[in-house]
């Protein structure tokens, strides 16, 4: 959901290949007013016009801008720009509609990565469906949140605080102080923006451009936070739901805190991120433990040898990191570079750099995408004004080193990284606007939701849950490893989702699918970004 720290799901997308796509990042206790699902206005304003051209010369894909309110309470007041990118449908005479994509985040500039990762998505789909995507109202090329007055400024402050999370009192210190100083920044510099940029807010959005395409019910896509912009917008237009998917669930309940959740907790502790990503680390050092070198060079030959020579290697950073190499910043690249299996060989690689006591080789960076703006701005405070808007987080940095020890405890180093995520939400302005449920309206048609059993960031057991909150939905099981089905491909899935978003046949219940290529068992592939966008706490996604 992630997201999910926030640089997706805490992420840093920014273009690094492999991972620091984060899931979805912070989120703080609001005290503000919140949404029921019928807060649309009556009367919504009239659809945008888009007026679609070529994204650069040559290119396949076109871009357009929308005007939408920046305040659909206000829908004649200020108005803000939405950037827009769409790919044809490649298969004349034979078009079914649109399809709109998330890629999460929250905090994803889906202009940048839905051109990154087209091929991924299923070939039927790809033929029948004109594919969608935008910056969410506050990121990337829409109108953006950006609290820096220029580049230098924004590094600058990057550079005060500890990288990945914060080790010791005197790193805590730095880091509260840095994040704190984010949210004085980012109040004084639009206010009114900070206030509307809430999930249900990109819904309302989401619902214009539908309209603006023609579109008379939505066919959507959504993954990592994604699933919640989906499962938000079929709560406030259920009768709108052509056809939906939500791969890599966040649980509902869990993002709104409700009764049932323990309200001291952090959003990546209630969907269980440390655990899932304590377990998929396992997964990846035991795989990685039972093959050779050649395949895995991190392997020590048996599983048990690699997972301690892991925990030496932390051990070993803790007291002597390899140049800017520290404990919390390879922990945080660890679980971002868990996200994508193709990027697992090479996540070795960067270990066993750090274990012969050498800085890694810089991970290469994906080929630019065909679009205007290949590499906007997306810092944290994008992904910190919706998470910490729409998901209740303690306020009380005093507690933040408590759930730290607790977490560890259960899910090791990972929980340190997952607990932090969300301490930029400490001093994060509360938010006027989020919707808070009920999440269980019944929609036009059946929505798919698929789970990856090793998931990194939005534990599977939150996919299922996902059904059970929804009042129409079906659960497709994804055996594998990795953030998103969608980027780490199973023909079965992709099979059963265009059947899905074609026809509306969903896949029977209990349906199971496997992953294409296990881990270490092929070479990698090339292309495509992990999920996510802006996040918080230094490169977790």
């Amino acid at each position: 959901m992630p997201i999910r720290p926030l640089r997706g799901f805490i992420a840093a997308w920014r273009r690094h290949a492999a991972a620091i796509a984060a899931v979805m990042s912070c989120s703080t206790l609001l005290t503000g007013q919140e949404v029921a699902a019928d807060a649309a206005p009556v009367s919504p304003p009239p659809a945008p016009r888009l007026d679609w051209r070529p994204c650069v010369q040559g290119s396949p894909f076109d871009c357009a801008t929308a005007k939408v309110p920046l305040d659909y309470g206000k829908p004649g007041g200020r108005t803000i720009e939405l950037a827009v990118v769409r790919r044809k449908a490649t298969g004349p005479g034979r078009r079914v509609g649109t399809l709109f994509f998330n890629p999460g985040g929250p905090g994803g500039p889906g202009t940048v990565q839905m051109p990154q990762n087209y091929e991924f998505f299923p070939r039927e789909v790809r033929e029948r469906f004109d594919i969608v995507s935008w910056d969410p109202r506050g990121i990337g090329s829409s109108t953006a949140v950006n609290c820096f007055a220029g580049p230098q400024e924004a590094a600058d402050w990057n550079a005060s605080k500890p990288t990945g999370f914060p080790v010791g009192e005197e790193e805590r210190t730095e880091f509260v102080a840095a994040y704190a100083d984010l949210a004085r920044r980012c109040e004084r510099k639009d206010p009114e923006l900070l206030s509307h940029v809430s999930t249900a807010d990109t819904a309302r959005d989401l619902d214009l451009l539908r309209r603006s395409v023609g579109e008379p019910q939505l066919n959507y896509y959504g993954i990592s936070y994604g699933t919640i912009l989906g499962a938000t917008y079929a709560n406030l237009f259920p009768g709108k739901v052509r056809a939906m998917t939500l791969d890599s669930n966040i649980r509902p309940g869990a993002w709104t805190n409700d009764a049932s959740d323990d309200a001291r907790l952090t959003t990546f502790l209630r969907i269980g991120s440390d655990r899932s990503a304590a377990a998929t680390l396992n997964e990846f050092l035991d795989l990685c433990g039972s093959t050779t070198t050649a395949r895995c060079a991190f392997s020590a030959d048996t599983p048990e040898a690699t997972r301690a020579k892991f925990g030496r290697l932390t051990q070993r950073l803790r007291k002597e990191p390899v140049d800017t190499w520290t404990y919390a910043r390879t922990v945080a690249e660890t679980v971002n570079s868990l996200y994508l299996v193709s990027g697992w060989a090479d996540l070795a690689g960067r270990l066993e750099a750090l274990w012969q006591g050498r800085v890694p080789e810089p991970t290469p960076l994906p080929p630019a995408p065909p679009v205007p703006e290949p590499n906007p701005y997306v810092g944290e405070e994008q992904a910190a004004a919706v998470l910490c808007g729409d998901s209740p987080n303690p306020r009380d940095p005093g507690v933040y080193p408590a759930l730290e020890e607790a977490s560890a405890a259960r899910a090791g180093d990972t929980g340190r990284f997952w607990t932090w995520a969300t301490a930029g939400c400490t001093a994060w302005p509360t938010s006027p606007d989020r919707y808070t449920g009920p999440w269980n309206k019944r929609t036009a048609h059946p929505i798919l939701v698929v789970g990856t059993t090793y998931d990194p960031s939005t534990a599977y057991p939150n996919s299922p849950a996902m059904v059970e909150e929804l009042a129409d939905a079906r659960l497709l099981t994804n055996e594998g490893y990795g953030h998103t089905a969608l980027l780490n491909p199973s023909t079965c899935v992709q099979e059963h989702e265009s059947r899905y978003f074609i026809d509306g046949t969903l896949p029977s219940a209990g349906t199971t699918c496997r992953q294409d290529t296990p881990p270490f068992s092929a070479p990698k592939p090339s292309g495509g970004v992990a999920t996510g966008g802006g996040a918080m706490a230094g490169s977790a996604s």
